[in-house]
């Protein structure tokens, strides 16, 4: 893309949405180790559950795998650079567990470090502050056969692997998160069989709540104790849960959706309590100091929203409810999520009053279906829209009293998006998946327009 032309067509998207918020305000994007770096081979990682499951024909659209990727592993420089092209402050990653531990626990894959180490080197040279994340989803296999997060035993193991990053990156990387949305893979793995596992078993879910809240406890003991002055936190999904229909037992099911969802792992983790209308469900697990080792000090809370969700009752399903749509006629992006920026607005209100942390929006973004146009360019005008409404309504929620203190963008590229494999892009970056060329979208240039304004801002009253 001309970036030229690209600022041509979105001059009058002034973005001044960046003004009222503080001037150290952090502004980033965000990915994953399984979604991006591909390598699935080389250099001595270990297979992790998403190898098996998207190998399992019929788990993914199109039967996609990500073996590839987007190549990251060894086009990580080229995305520095984009990156650095941005002008963005932070880069939100994950460090895969099966790459520097193949087995998930005992001797370390040096290959897989070693990586680690040359992308927050790189990312540091250009300015860029990297923001580390311990889990987003790829549990090794070797732990799954062991049992995975339906054993206590995972506790330690996890504990050692954040020890273990810690001790490598911690020098350089000052802000670390243990977990990245565990209601989604405990909930999607156990409770809808939608992601690996796969299972549907309520009594398993539970049992993968509580070892993932331990875990997480474990965690942020683990890197204090390697990275004393760290800022540690975990990254929550927090999206309103809404009745499908207008009758008691749907309200009671958007109800139950709501703990699972938004409060399983935030409350307990943050408040040190499990959610009432999950609190008699999990008290045969606990034991005697169990909420003390998960409620452990944490330094900031990452909120990843996307759009409202929706429950209706359903007594067949081993959940007692079901995941519905969200009803015809509201305003939707392209791939059909629903677009509702004052449910995020009143969503950051109500964390931050909950929660009382400072909040970094470390998830934020809309997906579509995106190819090349005659120019080889994408103009994505809607997700620039997107954008524009829900970083509007952050500001506002910031004027309103909420701690605000960053946002990243879901996501630096195209990528692998789990169940729907390669056909939904979130990018603002357009990857050609079969060349691995990379082409900046409009709504990258609008960013970066966002960020350069935000920073002109802040020096103006600046004394």
């Amino acid at each position: 893309m001309n970036p030229s032309t690209a600022l041509r067509q979105n001059r009058s998207d002034d973005p001044r949405s960046a003004s009222a918020l503080p001037p150290n305000f952090v502004w980033g994007v965000s990915t994953s180790s399984y979604q991006i770096e591909g390598a699935a081979n080389v250099d001595g990682r270990g297979q992790s559950i998403w190898d098996v499951y998207s190998h399992e024909a019929g788990h993914i659209a199109n039967n996609d795998t990500g073996d590839v990727a987007c190549d990251h592993y060894h086009r990580y420089a080229e995305d520095i650079e984009l990156m650095h092209r941005l002008g963005v402050q932070a880069y939100r990653f994950s460090t895969s567990w099966p790459r520097v531990l193949p087995q998930g626990r005992g001797a370390p894959n040096e290959a897989g470090l070693a990586f680690y180490d040359r992308l927050i080197d790189g990312v540091l040279a250009r300015g860029i502050q990297p923001w580390l994340c311990l889990y987003h989803w790829d549990l090794p296999q070797a732990l799954q056969d062991r049992g995975g997060w339906l054993t206590r035993d995972i506790v330690g193991w996890f504990a050692d692997y954040a020890g273990l990053i810690a001790r490598r990156f911690g020098d350089r990387v000052k802000h670390f998160a243990t977990f990245n949305e565990p209601s989604v893979f405990t909930l999607f793995g156990y409770g809808f069989a939608w992601h690996p596992p796969g299972h549907k078993d309520r009594s398993e879910l539970l049992r993968a709540i509580h070892h993932v809240n331990l875990a997480h406890g474990a965690g942020v003991d683990a890197v204090r104790a390697a990275a004393p002055s760290a800022s540690i936190g975990a990254i929550y999904n927090v999206q309103p849960s809404r009745a499908a229909g207008s009758g008691q037992d749907d309200v009671a099911a958007a109800r139950l959706l709501d703990a699972y969802w938004n409060r399983a792992f935030a409350d307990v983790q943050l408040l040190g309590r499990y959610p009432e209308e999950l609190s008699e469900l999990l008290a045969p697990l606990i034991m005697p100091g169990d909420l003390p080792r998960i409620h452990r000090p944490v330094d900031w809370l990452g909120v990843n929203h996307y759009s409202p969700i929706y429950a209706r009752a359903d007594d067949k399903d081993p959940m007692g409810f079901a995941w519905a749509d969200a009803p015809p006629g509201v305003r939707r992006s392209p791939i059909g999520w629903q677009l509702d920026p004052d449910a995020f607005r009143k969503t950051l209100l109500e964390v931050s009053a909950r929660y009382r942390l400072p909040i970094y929006v470390t998830e934020n973004g809309a997906g579509a279906a995106e190819r090349l146009d005659s120019k080889g360019e994408v103009d994505d005008v809607e997700r620039i829209a997107y954008l524009r409404s829900y970083v509007e309504a952050m500001r506002n929620a910031v004027q309103l009293g909420a701690d605000i203190r960053g946002y990243f963008v879901w996501s630096l590229l195209d990528n692998f998006e789990w169940g729907a494999g390669y056909a939904s892009r979130f990018g603002l970056v357009y990857v050609d998946y079969t060349t691995q060329c990379r082409v900046p979208k409009s709504s990258a240039h609008w960013y970066a327009r966002l960020i350069r304004s935000h920073a002109a801002q802040t020096a103006e009253g600046a004394p």
